[in-house]
């Protein structure tokens, strides 16, 4: 079965059309395989081609610097042109920027941790007193009384 397959090395050069490819699929945002197959190519192809010819990875790298720069330009112009939210965006991812936050914590009581003891012990003590057990509730019933042989 083998033998009927028409088996062929595919050749692998860093033509213009096959580096215009990677350049598209990088700018797009693609990455490993997914980059490797949308050139044409698989990712073990894509992988030798790299170490073969470092013009692909050249042009990939052109792609994602390209993509990067247009994507920028989008949001510093809005910025530019009064978005405010684009703005705050661009200084964050950009330039570190990190907006002033400011937490106030005001505490008008203080906790005494015996003083809540001493709530939970009162607490306990009100339940003890409204719950109130009868001895003749604790007495066996008089037919299990009977059966283990006990007086009633």
């Amino acid at each position: 079965m083998f033998r009927d397959l028409p088996i062929t090395a595919r050749e692998l050069k860093a033509t213009p059309e096959v580096l215009e490819r990677v350049y598209e699929a990088a700018r797009l945002g693609l990455r490993g395989e997914s980059l490797a197959l949308a050139a044409g190519m698989l990712p073990q192809e894509y992988a030798r081609l790299k170490l073969m010819d470092r013009v692909a990875e050249i042009a990939e790298m052109k792609g994602r610097a390209d993509s990067e720069m247009a994507m920028s330009r989008v949001v510093f112009d809005a910025a530019e042109a009064g978005d405010s939210k684009a703005a705050l965006e661009f200084l964050k991812h950009r330039h570190d920027w990190v907006a002033k936050q400011q937490v106030q914590v005001d505490v008008s009581q203080q906790i005494s941790i015996t003083a809540a003891l001493e709530q939970a012990q009162r607490r306990v003590e009100m339940i003890e007193d409204a719950v109130v057990i009868e001895p003749k509730a604790l007495a066996r019933p008089v037919p299990l009384a009977r059966e283990l042989g006990e007086e009633v």
